[in-house]
């Protein structure tokens, strides 16, 4: 009898400890204020893309290493809040207040924001939002390197360059997807989880079990 008592309170236990895939308020807030704190990156990162790309210009297409720079939010967001939704939520967001902010891509800012997010939320869903370890933030940035790699090299002006531009700026890109929003973004936040900013979160009691 208490054996069965044993294994139905551990049950219980490990369905308890089963993270909610449910927003809270606290989440909401959170998701928000990193999606305006990378908007406003993403709108000084956008005043320093023409003279940055110039300096590019040794290797036609290598100016894809920059596209990082605006990749960053969804696959940070995702690490934070661990949710489905935040990794969309957080780039679409930023996204928005670079556009109202001004930038010199206008309102295409925002179309290419939603995709960016869903090419990182793709892959927080294939994991079925339960991994976050580094490999799933690499790939998470890859995911939106290659988003933003398609639409620039067919939407753009880019899309007026040869075949061997193109090649270029797509694996530039997303090898900039990989190192500035996944890698970057999972450094960003165990550095948060370690100082206690992140206590009310998963990512923040992970890294607490860890310690």
């Amino acid at each position: 009898m208490s054996v069965s008592v044993s294994a139905n309170e551990a049950s219980t236990t490990s369905v308890s400890k089963k993270p909610s895939r449910r927003w809270r308020v606290v989440d909401i807030v959170v998701a928000s204020v990193i999606g305006v704190a990378c908007g406003v990156v993403f709108w000084a990162w956008g005043l320093a893309w023409t003279p940055l790309s110039g300096a590019l210009t040794f290797t036609p297409g290598l100016s894809g290493l920059l596209s990082g720079g605006w990749l960053f939010a969804g696959v940070l967001g995702g690490l934070v809040i661990r949710k489905p939704g935040a990794a969309l939520y957080t780039e679409v967001l930023a996204a928005v207040v670079s556009m109202l902010i001004g930038t010199q891509w206008g309102f295409s800012t925002l179309l290419w924001g939603v995709l960016e997010g869903l090419g990182a939320e793709i892959v927080f869903a294939l994991f079925l939002y339960s991994s976050w370890r580094l490999h799933v933030a690499l790939l998470a940035g890859a995911g939106a390197g290659v988003a933003v790699a398609l639409l620039d090299t067919s939407f753009s002006s880019i899309a007026a360059n040869s075949v061997e531009f193109k090649a270029v700026y797509a694996v530039s890109s997303v090898v900039s997807g990989i190192v500035l929003a996944g890698l970057l973004s999972w450094l960003a936040t165990r550095g948060l989880a370690r100082t206690g900013a992140l206590s009310r979160f998963a990512a923040g009691r992970s890294a607490e079990a860890r310690v």
